[in-house]
């Protein structure tokens, strides 16, 4: 094998001929010191040199050999790494490849983007946008076929920093899901955030090193690690974790740093939120401006400033503090008994709710304990919930606007349930849609699977699909060796059988009576049912071996035996269902070794690059058989959807590609889509809102970086591309959005003047000896309008409400004790108001002789939240 030089290595001239098959042939030998086998065996590539030596986990006789020898380049057996001991570093060494086939430069025409004013700042005026390269094979396919055999890639180790087997192998089974992995090596342009611990940007950099193509024995994972340790102090010290547990808290803390709100298609404002109040608040904000002009005036103007915004407040209208919003006539989205959506006013027969984002429906415990228990992230059905608790003589205001927000981690797993509740006494049904990452099944003992497989219960499920569909892969030998296996060792759980238990209907009586709404009572009786309406793209179940009660936690240990491909989930989609593609391949599954109080984390991973399965164990990475796998006892299991028509699409736009057809228009679109087109097996229509503002131009504060969210395509591709998914916009021109800028700098500005204005009349306020009336706010509310002044926060805070901190007595509303409340002067109250709005106005009129004497734990709160100001 010739070599050259990939670096400034001056010792790689010592290197020597050698091929392929001597290199394989050495790492089945031995340490010839030691006589230790593999793996990691290191070869010296000293020119005439055939040593062979053991590593670090050894008597480290490669390191000694080199010097005492001045050998200086050495070759790790099983990794195929280099390293140098002279330069103390890792070199590379290349095969003479021909290079891959990139288009021509005839074919990458410049971008008719628009020349930047001299002025990068001034309204208006366009950031200079650089030319997005031309799509070429390599975007589009995971691998060429020159693709070196020696150096396949996501065979890198992670080295147990202190008993973090848990996160190294829950680590590996991420890594190897070719839609997450993707997206963070090809849409790094996307992976920004401004949020603490920066997750997303630790986990970016780790698939980096272990997708790497001249990879590394191993890496070591401190930085994530630190970084969930910020984010969960749970994981801090050095006990064993639960794999599962920091598989949430990785993905949760991913997608809170990388979400993006969906813009809302019937607002095409919604790209910057500039004002949620009605129009009169508009000439309020006006009017504040003009009070604000006015700051350089005298000191004896500051009293007649102060007059006037109250005489603004008192003209306003502020009638609606106590005026009820009726909501019960909105119409709401419900599901029918037949699983159809539609739209309509409120049922008395079906009711529907809505969780979003949780983590995981639990099965067998009862219909409550199906639906997780984690707070919601967002709000995909915003009309539900339109009932709130009424304080007389009051009502609280409406709260700003519930953003939807979408990132990778929602987009590959998350999918939505439902969970139907019938009364078998009056035939209400209660609907109830979840959004859920994975699902923890059951592991069914004896009884409960003679119950699942009884012929009653059969007739029950869907007949789209059986139980044994999904194993008739394996054989009529491996059916008979189960069967045998079963006389001996009880019955054999199949993964379908937890799939069935979980899906099943329960009926809920005794000590788990379901209290009927419409009835108003406990009924003994009630049918409950869950479907899967929207299946994700990447199924994560977890199977449920850990029980844990008060004072001892014990393990099932009971084997389920799963299938490597062709996961059937037809039977448990509901009617409604959309999807086109109901089977899944497995790609990884995390494994658990011992009992519960102590134990070993493993991953068995197949490489989406050579279609092999490896055991990743910490830093071991080794070649098993499927066999080893399907006797794995399975905790976690990644499976993706299968479909052999996406596999002929992306051939297709390859070859498309090939012909490098001349073309007169050239297409850009989005980098996110394409990794969907890569990856998913139902890549969806095309979305170029990514990198598009609501007014079809390039957000601001994207157009620096706009070359990393797009790929520019020629016409024959898009036109295929466009007929086969649709969507869009078509995009042949890129330019920074003037109408964008603008609101930016409206809302920049505004956030200045309500900021000034507020430390003015608060620095005042703290200045007045002795204050007639005092005024009260939640800070609940006013840490969302500090977070908006000060930038952190893109969406205004909303109304005013109080309704947590006043209490009517009666017939006035006071301070309700000990409540999370701020103190600010009548000045700043109406000023606030308004602006905002809301209510109600919650007053304490202090003694004048006890004034200097008291200070309120409020006053120091608003204090300590403005000082920094």
């Amino acid at each position: 094998m010739s070599v050259a030089s990939s670096n400034d290595c001056p010792h790689l001239e010592c290197v020597g001929e050698i091929t392929k098959e001597e290199l394989i042939q050495k790492s089945h030998g031995q340490c010839q010191d030691c006589k230790v086998g593999g793996p990691n065996l290191w070869a010296c590539l000293e020119n005439g040199c055939s040593y062979v030596g053991c590593g670090e986990s050894h008597a480290d006789h490669s390191t000694v050999h080199s010097q005492e020898t001045r050998h200086n380049l050495t070759v790790n057996l099983t990794t195929l790494r280099v390293w140098c001991y002279a330069c103390t570093k890792e070199v590379f060494l290349e095969r003479k490849l021909g290079p891959h086939a990139h288009l021509p430069s005839a074919a990458m025409p410049i971008s008719p983007v628009q020349t930047p004013s001299p002025d990068p700042k001034a309204p208006g005026s366009p950031t200079s946008l650089r030319v997005p390269p031309a799509g070429t094979c390599d975007d589009l396919d995971m691998e060429t076929e020159e693709e070196d055999e020696l150096r396949t890639r996501g065979l890198t180790g992670l080295k147990n920093i202190g008993n973090t087997c848990y996160m190294n192998a829950a680590l590996q089974a991420l890594s190897n899901c070719p839609p997450l992995t993707q997206f963070f090596l090809d849409c790094g342009g996307l992976v920004k955030t401004d949020k603490k611990p920066a997750l997303c940007k630790s986990y970016q950099k780790l698939i980096t090193d272990l997708w790497h193509k001249n990879r590394n024995s191993y890496v070591v994972p401190t930085n994530l690690f630190q970084g969930i340790k910020a984010v969960n102090p749970m994981f801090r010290g050095y006990s064993q974790q639960d794999s599962q547990e920091f598989l949430r808290c990785l993905m949760d803390q991913l997608h809170e740093e990388l979400k993006e709100p969906i813009p809302d298609p019937e607002d095409p404002n919604q790209a910057v939120a500039m004002d949620d109040g009605p129009d009169e608040d508009n000439h309020n904000i006006n009017e504040a401006e003009m009070l604000i002009s006015e700051q350089n005036q005298n000191n004896r103007d500051w009293q007649k400033e102060k007059n006037l915004i109250n005489n603004l407040y008192r003209a306003g209208s502020h009638g609606d503090l106590d005026k009820d919003v009726d909501t019960t006539n909105e119409s709401r989205p419900i599901i029918s008994s037949q699983g159809s959506i539609k739209a309509q006013d409120s049922n008395p027969e079906i009711q529907l709710s809505s969780t979003i984002r949780p983590h995981s429906p639990n099965g067998n415990e009862g219909v409550t304990s199906r639906l997780s228990s984690s707070p919601p992230k967002s709000s995909m059905w915003p009309n539900l919930s339109s009932t709130h608790k009424k304080v007389p003589s009051f009502t609280p205001p409406k709260s700003k606007r519930q953003r939807k927000y979408r990132s990778i981690i929602s987009e590959v797993f998350d999918g939505t349930i439902v969970s139907s509740v019938q009364c078998l006494t009056c035939d209400r049904v209660s609907v109830t849609l979840e959004n859920f990452q994975d699902i923890s099944l059951p592991i069914p003992g004896k009884e409960d699977l003679a119950k699942l497989h009884s012929s009653s219960h059969q007739t029950a499920l869907v007949k789209a699909g059986s139980c044994g569909e999904a194993y008739a892969p394996q054989g009529w030998i491996a059916f008979v060796m189960e069967y045998i296996k079963s006389w001996f060792w009880g019955p054999v759980v199949t993964l379908q059988d937890c799939l069935a238990a979980f899906f099943a209907r329960d009926e809920l009586k005794g000590d788990n009576m379901y209290s009927c709404e419409k009835c108003k009572k406990l009924q003994n009786v009630i049918f409950c049912f869950v479907e899967i309406l929207s299946p994700q793209q990447i199924l994560c179940i977890h199977l449920k071996r850990f029980r844990h009660e008060l004072m001892f936690s014990t393990k099932i240990s009971t084997h389920v035996s799963f299938p490597l491909e062709g996961l059937e989930m037809q039977p448990f989609l509901a009617k409604d269902c959309s999807a086109q593609t109901t089977t899944y391949d497995l790609l990884s599954v995390i494994c658990h070794h011992g009992t519960a109080s102590s134990g070993h984390y493993i991953a068995y991973c197949r490489n989406e690059l050579n279609q092999l399965w490896y055991e990743f164990d910490d830093q071991s990475v080794t070649e098993v058989p499927e066999s080893c796998v399907q006797n794995a006892e399975a905790y976690v299991l990644f499976y993706k959807k299968s479909n052999d028509e996406t596999q002929k699409e992306r051939r297709k736009v390859t070859s498309l590609l090939n012909m490098m057809e001349p073309s007169l228009l050239q297409f850009y679109i989005s980098r996110q889509w394409l990794n969907k087109f890569k990856t998913f097996a139902e890549p969806g229509p095309i979305s170029n809102h990514d990198f598009l503002c609501p007014h079809g131009g390039i957000p601001p504060n994207k157009a620096s970086f706009v070359d990393d969210l797009v790929m520019m395509l020629p016409q024959n591709v898009w036109d295929h591309l466009y007929s086969r998914y649709g969507g869009g916009p078509a995009v042949n021109h890129l330019y920074v959005c003037h109408t964008c800028q603008n609101e930016i700098e409206k809302l920049e500005k505004r956030r200045k003047n309500e900021l000034d204005m507020f430390v003015r009349l608060n620095k005042a306020f703290q200045e007045e000896e002795s204050p007639v009336v005092i005024y009260c706010i939640t800070m609940q509310w006013f840490r969302e309008w500090e977070a908006f002044v000060k930038g952190k926060d893109i969406d205004p805070p909303g109304p005013i409400d109080n309704s947590k901190i006043a209490v009517n007595k009666n017939g006035h509303i006071t301070l309700k004790p000990g409540a999370d409340s701020g103190q600010i002067s009548e000045e700043t109250w109406n000023f606030l108001h308004s602006i905002h709005g809301g209510g109600p106005m919650v007053t304490v009129r202090p003694s004048v002789s006890h004034q200097e004497a008291e200070t309120s734990q409020a006053e120091e709160k608003i204090e300590v939240e403005t000082r920094s100001v």
